[in-house]
């Protein structure tokens, strides 16, 4: 029988728990054959060399639900590369070895290559003392995962099947074992990585020395084996409720079993209830201690059926949701309060170990290191981590946002869907009890995403499964494969390197910055290829760390200014060519100063609070409709009040214009020799113009150089081939495209105090954009006619352009439209 692993529904095992569930030596390698060697990583962590046949990953591996009695199978393996249709070699001896449980293609495997099929083979003996087979004890045998397909074969007969590469699975193999000597056991994995459409995160077959990674194969997570009675446990969920002081908890295992558990603090008793196997109940928690970053403090569990089996667990007790700040913004809330997430990104890969950390001190390190930069949370960016992990999270006290793997960047294979979405449940299951996760992803930047109604399905299923988290259906909805918002979940979240991202929050969902930063540092002697990038490269440490501090300090104002809470900072450490790590990727080399990195880091969570008074007011800006300046562009010189001159560039002709004359440029624009607008505050920008031709080329019609880009856009967007008001990567846009040939009144507002961009065509409101991160006061000319993009003049009008207007101050909508509707 193959059975879902059910152990993640409660929240870590306590030091006491872990104290009776004492670390099983690993298995010597067998003695027949050759022996194991470790392959040699490109670079080396400081555990590298500590790990062998005797202790690979000894510790308990299942600290969310602990028994007294077990045994670890981890340790050197048989192996072979596996045929399609090859029969199953029992009896036979393979002809390498591998140390499980390190994927193949890592170092410490001692494989180091990628194979599509491989077998495992080891014997195992079942401890006398455990009684399996007699008095109704059953032996169950535990694997935490295996990439991708597996078969599981116990003395020639199989046992199990299970499909999955993230999510362990257990089977009662009692009734395949045969006398009380060695057991053979064999594992069939079959691992296609991106030839598929499997959930497969950031592994590909072969990295793209960029973004996607070496891929891990074969059995990733300890091996486990443990004797229970005929009537037992299988797992916990467990549901803090603050409002209830209660504990809801659901023990499922044999049906029909009567339980009591008992919650304690330390040796004293906070609680007690009994139940039946399969019915909710609810455990007393008076006065609870509230688990929190601060403070993650944790209650010791233990659950007995009345007719014997006893495991040992843990829980918090808090609770995430949202709370309005006195600012008026929807705001991320712990235990009711407004507490910004302020995350680190982290992708889980090894130089040595690829998807496995080497040591369970180098899985707590990345964790310790978030902890000791003062950030209070982490995105476990598209992988799902062993168990302890999380444990190690929950005892530290970090908030968790946990994706789910991705598949391929392209659409799901219509074969896939149902798998993917099933996976994406199990993770679910397997993890809803957890403290530390406070919220589910399902997607990244529409990687794998095929259509918007079913991302926005998908999400209201994960919120239906576990109602008691936040669900943000679409990381990065902005960006790259996206198919759009979907408008469902709890969440708006917006990538944008270097940034920060600035969503605004709406209606009842908040906003976060998903993924921003990306500064790098390449440091020699510490690169897996001995190269690589990141999205800006800094030359020295330095550098590098005032970088990440005038980056942080923009996420104060984005809080502030647009409401965000939560950050999400890119990364932990280098992965492969990515050289955007805190530190090294063999976490032998601190590549900022760490203490100006806490400095800013517990700024931001400090004044991310929600404080009303963050926005400015304006002033009140020049009355009337002329404006601070006027261009009638007549060929003649003009009297009328607030009319000024321009400088021509290139070519440009008076023509017949929308009233009087106009200028038709032609590769040439005009320079009005000084910044009219203050774009630190509210500004409108107006203009007729008529395009002779509407294609995929940007056109500017009015715009301010900044030090490298336009500080505004009023132009058409040949992306979208529509009129926009626009910021660099934002655009409030008209809903259709424009004529060739026509006349068009277009407005451009900026309104700090609402956040917006506001585009108006022929007196009437076109569209909207959220754009609420304040701009720094004005530094280059306001031209006509052309803008300015990466240092460099840019989209050059085709066309005429007349009754150019600008405003120190947002037009209403009724001086828009009186404006339009008086031709000037």
């Amino acid at each position: 029988m193959t059975r879902r692993r059910g152990l993640a529904l409660i929240a870590a095992v306590t030091a006491i728990t872990v104290a009776v569930a004492t670390p099983a030596a690993a298995a010597p390698p067998p003695p027949e054959g050759p022996s194991w060697h470790p392959g040699i990583p490109p670079i080396a962590t400081p555990w590298t060399a500590q790990v062998g046949p005797g202790n690979a990953l000894p510790e308990y591996p299942r600290p969310q639900l602990t028994r007294n009695r077990w045994e670890n199978l981890n340790g050197v393996w048989e192996f072979a590369r596996a045929e399609v249709g090859q029969a199953v070699p029992a009896g036979r001896s393979l002809g390498e070895r591998v140390l499980v449980p390190y994927p193949i293609e890592s170092a410490l495997s001692g494989i180091q290559r990628h194979e599509d099929r491989m077998w495992y083979r080891r014997t195992f003996t079942v401890p006398a003392g455990w009684g399996v087979g007699g008095a109704g004890q059953r032996l169950l045998l535990h694997f935490g995962a295996v990439d991708y397909d597996a078969k599981v074969f116990v003395n020639g007969t199989q046992v199990g099947t299970h499909r999955g590469g993230y999510d362990g699975f257990d089977l009662d193999v009692t009734d395949a074992l045969v006398g009380t000597g060695p057991q053979e056991l064999i594992v069939w994995a079959e691992d296609l990585t991106d030839a598929t459409g499997q959930p497969i995160g950031k592994q590909r077959r072969v990295s793209d020395r960029g973004i996607f990674y070496q891929g891990s194969s074969g059995i990733w997570r300890t091996v486990w084996m443990e004797p229970v009675p005929a009537a037992h446990i299988t797992d916990l969920k467990l549901t803090p409720s603050l409002a209830t002081q209660t504990l809801g908890l659901t023990v499922n295992g044999t049906p029909g079993q009567q339980f009591e558990a008992v919650a304690r603090n330390g040796n004293k008793v906070v609680g007690r209830v009994t139940g039946t196997v399969g019915t909710a109940v609810a455990l007393p928690v008076p006065n609870p201690k509230l688990w929190s970053p601060d403070n993650p403090f944790l209650y010791d569990l233990q659950v007995r059926l009345l007719s014997g089996d006893t495991v040992g667990s843990y829980f918090g007790m808090r609770q995430i949701g949202t709370a309005r700040g006195a600012d008026g913004k929807l705001r991320i809330a712990l235990n009711g309060k407004i507490l910004f997430n302020l995350a680190n990104l982290d992708q889980g890969f090894w130089p040595d170990g690829l998807n496995t950390a080497p040591t369970d001190a180098a899985l707590k390190f990345d964790l310790q290191q978030d902890k000791a930069m003062g950030f209070n949370a982490v995105r476990k960016h598209i992988k799902v981590e062993p168990d302890r992990w999380y444990y190690w999270a929950d005892r530290l006290g970090l908030m968790v946002w946990q994706d789910m793997p991705s598949a391929n960047t392209g659409p799901i294979p219509v074969e896939w869907r149902d798998q993917f979405e099933a996976e994406l449940h199990e993770m679910v299951r397997e993890h809803q009890s957890w403290t530390s996760i406070v919220a589910w992803v399902p997607f990244n930047e529409g990687w794998g995403e095929w259509d918007r109604l079913a991302t926005g399905r998908i999400a209201d299923e994960v919120k239906a499964q576990d109602p008691t988290r936040l669900v943000n259906a679409h990381s990065g909805v902005n960006c790259c494969n996206s198919k759009g918002d979907s408008g469902r979940g709890d969440v708006i979240d917006f990538h944008q390197y270097l940034g920060p991202a600035s969503p605004a929050p709406s209606g009842d969902r908040v906003s976060i910055d998903g993924e921003h930063g990306g500064y790098g540092l390449k440091t020699a002697n510490h690169m897996w290829f001995g190269d690589g990038g990141a999205y800006e490269m800094t030359p020295d440490k330095a550098t590098l760390t005032a970088k990440y501090v005038e980056n942080q300090k923009a996420v104060i104002t984005s809080a502030k200014s647009c409401g965000i809470s939560a950050s999400v900072y890119t990364q932990i450490t280098d992965v492969e060519g990515e050289l955007n790590g805190f530190w090294t990727y063999d976490r032998q080399v601190a590549k900022m100063d760490l203490r100006q990195v806490k400095k800013i880091n517990q700024q931001i969570i400090a004044a991310a609070d929600g404080s009303a008074g963050n926005v400015p007011q304006p002033a009140p800006g020049t009355p009337g409709l002329t404006g601070i300046a006027f261009y009638p562009l007549e060929d003649s010189g003009s009297d009328e009040a607030g009319s000024h001159d321009a400088t021509v560039v290139g070519g440009a002709a008076f023509v017949p214009g929308h009233t009087g004359n106009g200028v038709q440029l032609d590769g040439g624009y005009l320079d009005t020799g000084a910044p009219l607008v203050n774009t630190a505050s509210d500004y409108t920008a107006a203009a007729w113009v008529r395009l002779d031709r509407a294609d995929g080329a940007f056109q500017t019609v009015v715009s301010q150089d900044g030090p490298t880009n336009s500080d505004f856009f009023l132009q058409y967007s040949g992306a979208d081939q529509r009129f926009a008001m626009s910021f660099v990567g934002v655009r409030a846009l008209s809903p259709t495209k424009p004529n060739p040939g026509q006349w068009y009144h277009l407005v451009g507002v900026r309104d700090t105090v609402k956040g917006e961009l506001r585009l108006y065509v022929d007196g009437e409101l076109a569209g909207t954009a959220s754009a609420c991160m304040p701009q720094t006061a004005p530094t280059g000319n306001t031209v006509i006619g052309r803008g300015k993009f990466g240092g460099n003049p840019v989209d050059f009008l085709d066309g005429t352009v007349d009754q150019v207007h600008l405003y120190d101050r947002a037009l209403t909508p009724a001086e828009i439209h009186q404006l339009s509707a008086s031709g000037n």
